[in-house]
């Protein structure tokens, strides 16, 4: 394999006009979508928008065993969720129709049948074992151990002896001996010598299609123009390449492959490709983390491409914009979890405060400290309390444990223990009683007020350092050590629970 320059903007649309452009994001139902999956979705939505064309939602469901419904409507819900809304799929329909491969087996099983007719195709009788044998042999030789040709042209007697024998074939494609080149749109040109392309299985002697038959027919018949995928489906291209060209000849779509680009691996720790089974590579993760998706898509954007090279923070509509293929960079890419939360974290920052807390109320909810359609009052203490924590949180569920102490009722809050045991000293009594003190008579329950009172009592009635004398206090009315800001937070629990909170960690130190 050589590979040369990156291609031109002719390379790119080939003479289609934007607007013709048409790609597909082609998942399998198996389980969760992992994050090189949704950034190959992504490449692909942008890519299609940026030029008014049309992205495909094709679904890979013939095994199975593997696939099941609630893996579809899960598929599905999460593109939802990011964002990734498809022209054409499940749900919302098109001329290309079904747009589920275990729904098109009769398709496949046709043009099989039409590939082999023509000679492009041809039964291969022989069995793991006789393959294994001859491969054996090859690499023993130093020679290339791919399939080698053994039943490309049997006589009518050899074919009805395996027939007779009770040998089911498998079908194969006849590839071309010569070389074959295409202009990779990440890559640029690449070429495949003969040597090293074997014919390959199409289907198997059960009948059943494979993926590098049923792929490229879908594709041809949805007109698909563009391939954007993993750089790991890179060697299986120059065998599709062959096989659109024998759909061409037999009058399945026009004989031209799409034009391909291979988008770099995803890496994990180790420098080792990012696993399905490694931590931090399921969606369903930061889902229940609470990641916008606006911010995982653009922290999976960076995986690969750039909008520009002092600029990291950008949205979706800025991306589709400036989204140019060509300069998609090859190499591997490494995911950093704390680059992706950081990238989140700025996403939250430039929510508008309302809809920050409509974002954080799902979180909340679920741990029971507000309803799910939150009353008057719930909704109007989030909304205060939004601004206090907005610049300070990473992800939405950190809500829990920044705002939960505000909807606690009385009779079940606790303070964490851990934090109590390093903050609650026998000493706090004497801060905490005076914090009261100077709180219970306060003219007017406002932050300044508050501030004013506190400082006046602790840090220079008690000549305490500020972190000894609001510790405590932070303590006793969040239950936590980390906070929003105190003074505030006091403000919005009202004097009556900020009092009892601060008698309860009292009435906890002497019981100790």
């Amino acid at each position: 394999m050589t590979e040369r320059p990156a291609p031109t903007d002719d390379d790119v649309l080939g003479g289609l006009e934007p607007n013709q452009v048409r790609v597909r994001f082609p998942p399998s139902p198996t389980g969760l979508l992992t994050v090189g999956n949704i950034r190959s979705a992504l490449f692909n939505w942008a890519f299609a928008h940026h030029y008014g064309g049309k992205l495909v939602l094709r679904i890979e469901d013939t095994d199975a065993a593997r696939n099941t419904p609630e893996a579809l409507a899960y598929t599905l819900e999460s593109l939802r969720w990011l964002g990734l809304h498809w022209d054409e799929g499940p749900e919302v329909g098109g001329e290309y129709g079904p747009y589920l491969q275990s729904e098109r087996f009769a398709i496949y099983s046709e043009i099989s049948a039409k590939l082999l007719d023509a000679g492009k195709a041809y039964h291969c009788y022989c069995s793991q074992e006789e393959l294994e044998q001859r491969r054996e042999a090859a690499r023993t030789a130093g020679q290339h151990s791919g399939y080698d040709g053994h039943c490309r042209a049997l006589t009518a007697e050899q074919t009805k002896e395996y027939v007779d024998a009770g040998r089911r074939p498998v079908l194969r494609l006849r590839m071309p001996d010569r070389p074959i080149t295409f202009t990779d749109l990440v890559r640029g040109e690449i070429t495949f010598l003969p040597e090293n392309l074997g014919d390959y299985v199409l289907v198997r002697a059960n009948g059943h299609p494979l993926y590098p038959l049923v792929n490229p027919v879908d594709d041809a018949l949805m007109n698909i123009t563009h391939v954007l995928r993993g750089e790991d489906l890179l060697s299986s291209t120059p065998r599709q390449i062959a096989l659109y060209e024998a759909l061409g000849e037999i009058g399945i779509g026009n004989g031209v492959a799409p034009r391909f680009g291979h988008l770099p691996f995803v890496m994990g720790e180790g420098n080792k490709k990012l696993s399905k089974r490694d931590p931090g590579s399921g969606l369903g993760e930061y889902m229940e983390r609470g990641f916008l998706p606006e911010g995982l898509l653009n922290y999976l954007a960076l995986l690969g491409w750039s909008i520009a090279d002092d600029r990291d923070v950008f949205t979706m509509d800025e991306m589709i914009a400036a989204f140019d293929i060509r300069k998609v960079n090859a190499n591997a890419a490494r995911f950093d979890p704390k680059k992706c939360e950081a990238i989140n974290a700025a996403h939250m920052r430039l929510l508008p405060p309302a809809v920050f807390a409509e974002r954080v109320v799902p979180f909340l909810a679920k741990e029971g400290l507000i309803a799910a359609e939150p009353t008057d009052e719930q909704l109007s203490l989030l909304t205060a309390a939004t601004p206090l924590v907005q610049e300070r949180m990473n992800t939405l569920s950190e809500s829990v444990d920044m705002l939960g102490f505000l909807f606690i009722p009385a009779d079940e809050f606790r303070i964490d223990p851990d934090a109590a045991a390093k903050v609650l000293t026998p000493e706090s009594g004497a801060v905490l009683e005076a914090a009261s003190k100077a709180l219970a008579d306060l003219p007017e329950w406002t932050t300044e007020a508050i501030e004013q009172a506190l400082r006046s009592a602790l840090v220079e009635g008690l000549r305490l350092k500020a972190k000894n004398a609001f510790g405590p206090v932070r303590l006793a009315i969040s239950g936590r050590r980390i906070s929003p800001p105190l003074f505030e937070s006091m403000e919005l629990l009202g004097r009556e629970i900020s009092l009892g909170r601060l008698d309860q960690a009292r009435e906890g130190l002497s019981t100790d």
